[in-house]
């Protein structure tokens, strides 16, 4: 079975309880739940992580170059608008990903308007909640069918 992997950074393990009006109700559980399904369903078997810690992601996407990862979906949360780092992580494995956002970072606050993930991502989904995930998820599984 194909792997591909969800990965959320900073402060999403507190969706659910988390300015609810801009993230939505869902708790991280609870979409991982959903997208493992529905990863599973479609034939792909979803490998997640969440971390609060830069150095943390980072080791997580060089792993997913060892483990043949297909795709990755992720939500780099505040470090979109701040880590290279993280960025040349994904340059450097070189496995296709879809950048997400729950919120549309594009009505907030100017500085959340700069991503450092945009320009090499497959494709980038803000602003539609949880339900970006799922879209990213199923596009990145059609590239591998």
């Amino acid at each position: 079975m194909k792997k591909l992997l969800l990965i959320n950074g900073p402060n999403l393990n507190l969706l659910g309880t988390r300015e609810p009006g801009i993230y939505g109700h869902m708790t991280l559980a609870d979409i991982e739940k959903a997208l493992k399904n529905i990863a599973f369903t479609d034939g792909f078997e979803l490998l997640t992580f969440q971390s609060n810690h830069e150095g943390a992601l980072i080791d997580r996407v060089h792993k997913a170059k060892t483990e043949d990862i297909a795709g990755i979906v992720i939500n780099p949360a505040g470090y979109t608008h701040t880590s290279v780092a993280l960025r040349d992580a994904l340059a450097g494995v070189a496995i296709p990903f879809i950048e997400v956002h729950l919120s549309n970072i594009y009505k907030r606050e100017s500085f959340r308007h700069h991503s450092y993930f945009s320009d090499l991502a497959e494709g980038v989904i803000c602003g539609l909640g949880w339900q970006g995930y799922v879209y990213a998820l199923r596009q990145l599984a059609s590239k591998q069918s």
